[in-house]
């Protein structure tokens, strides 16, 4: 198994009810993904809308991430990139139920820490 460079951190959104261009909007705003990929972390979204769909709002936010994926399948996403701290930000019980049950932390969009937080990403 290969090692896991310390420090490095995988934060998975998310869209629907999570990020500004949710279905209903989130109140995560992209500048906070932004933040994430200029501090180096694996960034990417796990929902339940098409792959297809998920990539078209990134492109059109003119954001590149590391990956998309299906909400169920966090344990792929565990295992193609190994961190050594794996967030998932969601609004419903199914995305806390997938996050944990990839081995991911799980944050409530309504509850998450502030910017400083020691149990926050930044």
């Amino acid at each position: 198994m290969p090692s896991i460079p310390p420090n490095r951190i995988l934060v998975s959104f998310d869209i629907d009810g999570t990020l500004e261009d949710g279905d209903p909007p989130g109140p995560v705003p992209f500048a906070l993904v932004r933040q994430a990929l200029d501090l180096g972390y694996i960034v990417g979204s796990a929902s339940d809308r098409t792959l297809r769909e998920q990539r078209l709002m990134w492109n059109r936010r003119g954001v590149v991430v590391d990956f998309v994926s299906h909400k169920h399948h966090l344990h792929k996403i565990a295992a193609d990139f190994p961190a050594e701290r794996m967030v998932h930000v969601g609004d419903t019980d199914v995305d806390a139920h997938y996050a944990r049950l990839a081995g991911f932390q799980f944050y409530h969009v309504a509850t998450l820490p502030s910017p400083g937080d020691h149990d926050w990403i930044f």
